[in-house]
């Protein structure tokens, strides 16, 4: 049986591609906190400024395209068994090749209805505006986890990372709950690997690349083939 690689993603991978974050700008976005755009009581609040959020992020998504670290991961699947944990909601990975991608915060180009969340729309990139609705007449929002909302892909990429043989955590701090949880869920003595160029979260075991998504990734796949 192949050896599984489970790959754990933050925001690092996507802003190679050019994907601007909240950190990048300190947390802010038209002088909003992440808190006016990003929040159940946001969207209360002021719909139209949460939808008109939304919609530049998926605009500006449809600008950019996966770069060197997408591909390598997805190129991994022809000699393993590989899944990508994002906590990314583009697609950049599954355009990149990926075929096992699991979104903990959801996914940009869907949208799901208000008051019956099972209900999820693909909607590619186009925008999300006050008054599209579901059949059932309620207002659309994206299909997106917000601040203070459970994640309910958590479980599934618990059980993911419990069958690792290979951890890799590209892109993000490993400082957002629960995501980063989801390293002490594999084996002890699975190796782990951490790539990112600043200063993330302390795994005593972890191999460290600090280099970007693109250079680190090259490294680290460089290295399995020696292997």
């Amino acid at each position: 049986m192949k050896d599984h690689i489970v790959v754990l993603t933050g925001a690092g991978i996507s802003a190679e591609s050019g994907l601007s974050t909240f950190r990048d700008n300190g947390g802010l976005w038209e002088q909003h906190s992440v808190y006016d755009v990003a929040t159940p009581e946001a969207f209360e609040r002021n719909p139209e400024l949460v939808l008109r959020f939304y919609n530049e992020r998926r605009r500006q998504l449809a600008e950019v395209e996966p770069n060197q670290a997408h591909r390598l991961l997805a190129e991994l699947e022809r000699r393993f068994r590989v899944t990508v944990i994002t906590q990314n909601v583009d697609n950049l990975h599954e355009r990149g090749g990926s075929s096992h991608v699991i979104h903990l915060h959801g996914e940009l180009t869907k949208a799901r209805s208000t008051r019956f969340p099972e209900q999820v729309f693909e909607i590619g990139y186009a925008p999300i505006n006050l008054g599209d609705c579901c059949k059932a007449g309620s207002q659309l929002r994206p299909h997106i986890v917000w601040f203070g909302e459970e994640v309910p892909m958590i479980e599934v990429a618990a059980d993911v990372a419990r069958t690792a043989d290979h951890l890799l955590i590209v892109g993000t701090s490993l400082q957002v709950y629960p995501a980063a949880g989801l390293v002490h869920e594999v084996d002890f003595d699975v190796p782990v690997t951490v790539i990112d160029p600043g200063e993330p979260a302390a795994i005593s075991r972890a191999r460290v690349i600090r280099k970007g998504a693109c250079e680190g990734v090259t490294e680290w796949v460089s290295s399995l083939n020696k292997g």
